[in-house]
């Protein structure tokens, strides 16, 4: 299995390379080109649908199911239930997305949800209940419990922009919007460093690089854009407040 992340993770730094030149043709960087396309609520749904219910599906045909599998569990959940169920009824006005972007979300999804089920819930060792009070876990669950908070209040703000019958952008103002451009990335990739903190397994880490590698490139690519849209556009950073 390690054999398999390692592979995993030389994808990630590839993808992390070629998102810097090739970004992604979705949300403000959709393409007017004609093309088999979904509702973005529809693709949201596509994409991030699988990921709960593998790793339901890995718990329950699992051996690891003390209190500690429990509370891996209802952390992946609790992301990925909002984030596949819960979000995409929240989107309004949304761009289509390209049905290859959806696939290519899934797909990730599909082996990130299976690495980490296999290696939390089947082939890892049992944690002890007593690793709930050791300070990795304790500090990764509070880090990915407060992203998790910021990134939904990130994503209310860009939501709620527009009001009704308006089009077009607007640049977003509150909460660390205040600090960066792209509050709702860096909340999300400080979820998974907090989930692979708190789980401390390759598995774990391999999730979190990944989501830095997607998310990285197309934060420098959005904060780009927004300097160029707007003449007006407040001094803030990409991506890491006050520092990138």
């Amino acid at each position: 299995m390690n054999e398999v992340m390692t592979t995993w993770l030389l994808v990630a730094a590839i993808v992390f390379i070629l998102e810097f030149s090739i970004t992604a043709p979705y949300g403000k960087h959709a393409s007017d080109k004609k093309g088999c396309k979904l509702p973005a609520g529809i693709a949201w749904l596509l994409m991030e649908a699988l990921s709960p219910l593998i790793m339901a599906y890995q718990f329950y045909i699992g051996v690891n199911h003390n209190i500690v599998a429990w509370a891996f569990l209802i952390m992946w959940e609790t992301h990925y239930i909002h984030r596949a169920f819960i979000y995409p009824l929240r989107l309004k006005l949304s761009k289509p997305v390209p049905v290859i972007i959806a696939l290519s979300g899934a797909s990730f999804n599909f082996v990130n949800a299976g690495l980490n089920g296999l290696q939390l819930f089947q082939w890892g060792p049992a944690y002890q209940e007593s690793y709930l009070q050791t300070p990795k876990f304790i500090i990764g669950a509070l880090t990915m419990a407060i992203s998790f908070i910021m990134n939904i209040l990130s994503d209310s703000i860009l939501i709620n922009l527009r009001k009704p019958g308006e089009t077009g952008y607007k640049i977003p103002y509150g909460g660390l919007f205040k600090f960066v451009s792209c509050p709702n990335y860096f909340s999300e990739m400080m979820e998974w460093i907090g989930f692979a903190v708190a789980t401390w397994t390759l598995s774990g880490l391999t999730f979190a690089l990944w989501t830095v590698a997607n998310l990285f490139p197309r934060a420098i690519a959005n904060h780009k854009w927004y300097k160029q849209k707007f003449e007006n556009y407040p001094n803030r950073k990409a991506l890491i407040p006050f520092v990138l």
